[in-house]
């Protein structure tokens, strides 16, 4: 019996995640840590004193490729104009690593899921791989561009 390709997909993200998150730990790309008080929600927006990023507080309800997502949050008008893909750093930015499942300030980000979301970063020298963050534990890790993940967009 032939598997689809979201099924080898998700069983093949299953298998690569306890590999990928180790990797990410050893080579130093791994966790930040978002301090607790420091976000302001704000008609479906999270606003972070510390860093002066503006966030969309839902995140997609679907998954896109890496230029989707790209294209997604240029074109979102949630309060205004100016959306884009964050880079690995900023989605880095407002993990929680004292939360797991998800490792995120669940007051500020109610409904996010321990699952993969694309960041800006390409990988340097690859230009077919970008970075993604996983929620579930805040590692990040590179994938193909056509790997199928959610978007949380920034301002």
């Amino acid at each position: 019996m032939k598997m689809s390709i979201s099924r080898r997909l998700t069983k093949a993200i299953a298998w690569i995640t306890p590999f990928a998150a180790v990797l990410a730990v050893w080579s130093g790309v791994g966790r930040a840590e978002a301090p607790a008080g420091r976000f302001t929600v704000q008609a479906g927006t999270v606003y972070d004193s510390q860093t002066k990023l503006t966030w969309q507080q839902d995140v997609t309800t679907g998954f896109s490729g890496w230029s989707k997502a790209q294209s997604y949050c240029s074109s979102l008008s949630l309060n205004g104009t100016g959306w884009r893909t964050p880079t690995t750093d900023e989605l880095k930015s407002i993990v929680d690593t004292t939360r797991t499942a998800p490792a995120i300030d669940t007051t500020a980000f109610p409904g996010t899921p321990s699952e993969y979301f694309w960041t800006s970063s390409v990988l340097p020298g690859a230009a077919s791989h970008a970075w993604a963050v996983h929620f579930g534990m805040g590692f990040a890790a590179h994938f193909r561009l056509n790997e199928l993940f959610r978007v949380r967009c920034v301002r």
